[in-house]
């Protein structure tokens, strides 16, 4: 059975990071191997909640699995909240990462032109160094600009995220958010490709789309899907599942609960 290692924390509520992937992965007819970096009682974006750092026992973690002798087929890394989980998921990539392993870095750092108040120039530093070993990268506009060095914005024209995307060391590119007119598109550089995909604008903010994008991708990637097949597709279960929440939360701004996508997990029909 293929193998993807996701290195990210889980909560309890939110459906994001690991609550979020777990059941994606495995719904491919993948087996998803969770290094957990923390665990939340939800996720942040609730008026409150409870974590527990494990950035100390991740180490011994992996010195379990390398006397496993494990090999995995994709990497996942999610939100990095210090420069020390950065280091540990960077070595782990030079430990893991074989001929054919695909691996993934979702390199959270902020949205709607801002960098998010947690990240200082250390962990920034750590995500952008992620970014370099990646095979695929999946920022937003504003992240996008800071691992280009440029000054995050929203205003961004295609053709200046095509530029900064032809500039990143990873051979694909998905820009992820991009907003034109009333829709809402994922834009894919690949091997001098630039295709924009686009969707339906539904709603405003919902907790675990960007965790539930890049797990459909990857796995539909390994599963021999090309990028812009699975990017289509991810965006499509994406728009369905939304559809499905609005049925019952159309009112609200903002969705900490995350999205009813569990219905259509039925992926491989």
């Amino acid at each position: 059975m293929k193998k993807i290692a996701v290195i990210n924390d889980i909560s309890g509520f939110g459906k994001c990071s690991l609550t979020a992937a777990i059941p994606i992965i495995s719904a491919h007819g993948i087996q998803c191997c969770p290094l957990p970096t923390g665990v939340f009682s939800n996720q942040t974006g609730y008026d409150s909640f409870k974590s527990v750092n494990l950035t100390s026992p991740m180490q011994g973690f992996i010195n379990e699995w390398k006397r496993l002798n494990v090999g995995f087929d994709g990497i996942l890394t999610g939100f990095i909240p210090n420069s020390a989980q950065g280091e540990i998921i960077s070595s782990f990539i030079d430990e893991f990462k074989g001929e054919n392993t695909v691996v993934t870095v979702d390199p959270i750092m902020g949205d709607d032109g801002e960098v998010y108040p947690c990240y200082d120039e250390k962990s920034i530093s750590a995500v952008k160094a992620l970014a370099k070993k990646a095979d695929i990268i999946t920022p937003n506009v504003t992240e996008l600009a800071l691992l280009s060095g440029e000054k995050p914005s929203v205003s961004y024209s295609l053709c200046e995220i095509e530029e900064m995307s032809k500039r990143q060391n990873s051979p694909i590119v998905i820009t992820t958010g991009i907003m034109i007119d009333s829709e809402i598109a994922n834009a894919v550089y690949c091997n001098g490709e630039f295709r924009v995909i686009k969707s339906k604008k539904l709603g405003e903010h919902f907790s675990g789309t960007g965790d539930i994008f890049s797990a459909y991708v990857l796995s539909e990637y390994i599963n021999s899907a090309d990028i812009f097949t699975a990017v289509k597709k991810a965006s499509d279960f994406i728009e369905k599942a939304i559809e499905e929440t609005l049925k019952n939360e159309s009112e609200k701004h903002y969705h900490p609960d995350g999205i009813e996508f569990e219905k259509f997990l039925d992926i491989k029909k």
